[in-house]
């Protein structure tokens, strides 16, 4: 029997067990693909999370950026710098997620791949996990399975509802010394598009983060590919879900937990999923280690410090999202083209700055500059 079963193998599951596993605790992380797998994702990581580890990261990481592109509409372009201490991370989500599963390995946790979770029932002082190999046990659970995973379902958490994006990967066109991330509004409904770069290629994605878009996104990204000279000749096309913050919530139960996007730990405003799902995975493991050293309010705790320590900023996140996603012409204006705007967001990427100490007055700044019949 597992001190714990961590079901999901990305940036939270890994994360998770490598942190329990350092803490000398029994780990088997049970993934549903085989590793390494493929997952639509932009790719972009904070620098930040290097702070949570002990090992370097660089083998992992596709390309290292500092230029950021905006545009309106594919126009209009606005260049920034991205000043924080280390350029942004540029990864291959399956290069990135097995390197942080191998350092938990490492450690001594055990991982089955190919293993896809069926049900999950506790009875005394175990989990009992089956899956479409052998039943495996365990005290605790994290479940880390993702946006669409069944795992918070199984649980009786309610039922996530994640927003759909879409993702067009592109391999063997170089990059150069200007690669530079960007970012275009305008042409997504209440979202945007995004092109990040990689040693290798460069990966298109499209969402909308407020309400239900049905939008064809795949063929906007298209356009938008077309709008700069992108070949997407050999391009895979991907749909994939989002799972926002969307306000305070539990995230624990008997002897389990979620983490990750299982637990909405995507941020309203910037779709930023990978660091968020880190310090959620994280602080998992602190969690699970002090149940198992006998702090009987460990997981109601995690709950707390979750809500408290990231849900209360997302909550201003998805307030500014709102307004900029409402107004996103007036936005890019009196907002994007602010030079400290891009400086800002660095350090709230870099957990220096919080959204509660900016939110408050980008609102008030982009309400205050509303003209009748523009701005949308």
């Amino acid at each position: 029997m597992f001190d714990c079963i961590i079901v999901g193998g990305g940036p939270a599951g890994g994360t998770a067990a490598y942190h329990l596993a350092k803490r000398g605790r029994s780990v088997l992380v049970v993934e549903k693909e085989a590793l390494p797998r493929y997952k639509p994702c932009g790719g972009g990581v904070s620098p930040a999370i290097a702070q949570w580890f002990d090992f370097d990261f660089s083998p992992a990481i596709s390309l290292k950026v500092k230029q950021l592109r905006y545009t309106w509409q594919g126009g209009d372009p606005i260049d920034a710098e991205i000043e924080t201490p280390e350029p942004m991370w540029m990864v291959r989500r399956d290069v990135f997620d097995n390197f942080l599963i191998e350092q938990a390995k490492a450690q001594g946790a055990q991982v089955r791949d190919n293993t896809e979770v069926t049900g999950v029932k506790f009875a005394g002082d175990r989990w009992t996990v089956t899956t479409n190999g052998e039943p495996v046990e365990g005290r605790y659970l994290i479940a880390a399975d993702g946006a669409k995973g069944p795992m918070p379902k199984l649980l009786g958490f309610k039922e996530r509802k994640p927003h759909t994006a879409w993702a067009i990967e592109v391999s063997g066109s170089e990059s150069d010394d200007s690669a530079r991330i960007q970012f275009d509004l305008g042409q997504v409904k209440k979202g945007f598009i995004w092109n990040f770069p990689k040693a290798d290629g460069y990966s298109i994605g499209a969402a909308a983060l407020q309400g239900r878009s049905k939008d064809n996104l795949d063929k906007t990204m298209q356009t938008y590919a077309g709008q700069l000279g992108l070949s997407l000749d050999g391009a895979k096309h991907y749909e994939h879900g989002l799972c926002l913050w969307d306000g305070e919530q539990k995230l624990h139960t008997q002897n389990a937990l979620l983490a990750g996007e299982a637990a909405c730990m995507v941020d309203p405003l910037t779709a930023e999923g990978i660091r968020p799902s880190m310090y959620s995975g994280m602080k998992a493991a602190e969690a699970i280690d002090g149940a198992l050293g006998g702090d009987a309010k460990a997981l109601e705790t995690y709950t707390q410090v979750m809500n408290e320590e990231w849900g209360s900023d997302m909550t201003w996140a998805g307030r500014l999202a709102g307004v900029f996603y409402q107004f996103p012409g007036l936005a890019y204006k009196v907002v994007i083209k602010q030079p400290a705007a891009t400086y800002r967001m660095g350090q709230i990427l870099c957990g220096e700055l919080r959204y509660g100490e900016i939110a408050n007055k980008a609102i008030k700044h982009i309400k205050g500059s509303l003209i009748p019949g523009r701005g949308r």
